[in-house]
């Protein structure tokens, strides 16, 4: 009877990330207000308004009152407000992160360090 061959022990492989750690310009300043200001103006119509929406009954929109729409379609509309507001917002801060690291690639291209930290982006963290 034959003895078994010795099987060779092969480390286990690590699982690959599925999505990368998040680039450093989604940390950006600009980002982080813009996010902080999106999402207080979230919590005052979702919460706060709807909050006293009995205390604007008085008010009236056409036949309905106030609180009527807040709560009905108000709070959606600016969801979707929020929404519109953040997608332009990020892609001008992309077109303008990429304009400032063209610039930095020709300033380096010739041979000169970017003048400052704000030439290769608008960073503050």
């Amino acid at each position: 009877m034959r003895a078994p061959a010795p099987r060779s022990i092969v480390p286990p492989q690590p699982e690959p990330e599925l999505a990368g750690p998040f680039p450093p310009d989604l940390h950006d300043v600009r980002h982080l207000w813009l996010k902080a200001g999106l999402l207080g103006v979230w919590v005052l119509v979702s919460f706060v308004a709807t909050y006293f929406a009995r205390d604007l009954q008085h008010i009236s929109l056409g036949d309905w009152p106030l609180g009527y729409w807040i709560a009905a379609q108000g709070a959606v509309l600016v969801f979707i407000g929020i929404v519109v507001v953040y997608a332009w917002a990020m892609s001008r801060f992309e077109r303008q992160d990429a304009a400032a690291r063209a610039a930095a690639a020709v300033e380096t291209s010739r041979g000169a360090q970017p003048s400052s930290p704000s030439a290769v982006g608008r960073h503050g963290v």
